[in-house]
């Protein structure tokens, strides 16, 4: 294994003078080209042990820290030839377009929670922010005692006579550093999620604006849209070209799931989904929390459930939907991707072991290449699993990074891979 070393320093533009503006995702191990990130910031830094468990992190980041891991990730990527494009630089170069400054402003006080007087002020303070400040906001969060600074009134209102000072007006953003969650590609479309928990809910209004307005994704056709039943990246797998598994728990529902296999079935993106029931808690959030692909017919799966995982096939039927099983997910899994089997990487661990590093995202690994993953530095027994089956593992240092319960491929949205040939 082959420890990144950490970059202090903040990293360059990430705009390249050329930029490869194809967008597909066939498969979850095609050589990865360009790549999706959030480096953390003032989001991060608004974390306090009064608002973590609802903004859904299980511990208060040394933010200085995650930011050095996070340079280091991205660095890892570009050694590899991966274009790394970040999220915060997406966005404040879509809000340089009006309609996307009205469209992320209006999501920011799309809940009735404001009143008028606290509604009206707000929104007067973010339009006139030029577009990083706005970005700034939108991801960062606005607290009271911020907005009675930038613009003070003599009667702000109720809602602001009953808050704290340190309450947020518009509540930061913390989770935008695992951006496979807000938006998911398959083929040459993107899926933009509808995430089901509150904290989270705004994330793909953000999302939504790079897409729609930036320029460089401006006329990407819309898989799945924000708004529609609850659906989330870290529950989609690419696990062949036509074939995807998603799992449905405690983020994705079972009508999610359905949703988007009419959508791919329309769109000729798939021919097969794997609708996989994963157990609806904190540990198991999402599918990719308990298996990712290592190689174009591997997977690495907590061994606790990897041979009882199942699967409903799910195929197109004329105008409906065809539903069998439930049948072993592996089973499926292969004879949806035509292959004999689909090699499973069972770590092998004590079961104490096991737990605590599938905790730790052991399971949550990012393909860079056909069995080259990028995994967290201290999921010892798993990488080394890995290694004696083949597969490479770049390490990666996440002592901070995993503290809101996400590994190397919850931080990624790849955009686009290279396809595997066929056969």
């Amino acid at each position: 294994m082959t420890p990144a070393t950490p970059t202090p320093c903040i990293p360059a533009s990430s705009s390249a003078s050329e930029p490869n503006t194809v967008r597909s995702v066939t498969s979850e191990v095609g050589r990865l080209r360009t790549v999706i990130l959030h480096r953390p910031g003032l989001e991060l830094q608004r974390l306090t042990p009064r608002n973590n468990d609802r903004l859904l992190f299980d511990g208060i980041p040394w933010v200085a820290r995650a930011k050095e891991e996070h340079d280091a990730f991205a660095d890892t990527l570009r050694d590899r030839g991966v274009e790394v494009l970040y999220l915060s630089e997406l966005l404040t170069e879509a809000l340089d377009v009006a309609d996307a400054r009205e469209d992320a402003i209006a999501a920011a006080f799309s809940v009735p929670r404001f009143g008028d007087s606290l509604a009206r002020r707000a929104r007067d303070y973010m339009e006139d922010l030029p577009a990083d400040e706005l970005a700034g906001v939108l991801m960062g969060g606005l607290r009271f005692d911020e907005l009675a600074e930038a613009r003070p009134v003599a009667d702000p209102g109720l809602v602001t006579a009953l808050s704290h000072h340190e309450d947020f007006v518009v509540e930061p953003l913390p989770n935008l550093l695992f951006t496979r969650d807000s938006s998911a590609w398959v083929g040459d479309q993107v899926a933009v999620a509808s995430l089901a928990m509150p904290a989270r809910a705004r994330e793909t209004s953000l999302t939504k604006v790079i897409y729609r307005y930036h320029p460089r994704f401006r006329g990407t056709a819309l898989l799945y849209d924000r708004g529609m039943e609850h659906l989330e990246g870290g529950d989609i797998l690419v696990m062949a070209d036509g074939v995807l598994a998603v799992g449905t728990g405690e983020r994705t529902t079972p009508a999610g799931v359905e949703r988007l296999a009419r959508r791919a079935f329309a769109a000729g993106l798939a021919n097969t989904v794997l609708a996989v029931p994963v157990a609806q808690e904190r540990a198991t959030m999402h599918l990719d929390t308990v298996c990712t692909m290592v190689d174009r017919d591997a997977v690495v799966m907590y061994p606790n459930i990897a041979h009882h995982l199942q699967a409903y096939t799910v195929t197109p039927r004329g105008e409906e939907l065809h539903v069998s099983g439930p049948r072993p997910f592996l089973d499926a899994a292969a004879e949806a991707m035509q292959i004999e089997r689909l090699r499973v990487i069972d770590t092998g661990l004590d079961p104490i072991e096991a737990e605590r590093e599938q905790w730790d995202d052991g399971n949550n690994t990012l393909a860079v290449a056909p069995g080259v993953v990028v995994a967290y530095e201290r999921n010892i027994g798993t990488n080394t699993r890995l290694e004696e089956e083949g597969i490479d593992v770049v390490a990666i240092s996440g002592s901070e990074l995993g503290s809101g319960r996400g590994g190397p491929r919850c931080m990624s949205c790849p955009v686009l891979r290279d396809p595997l040939p066929r056969g």
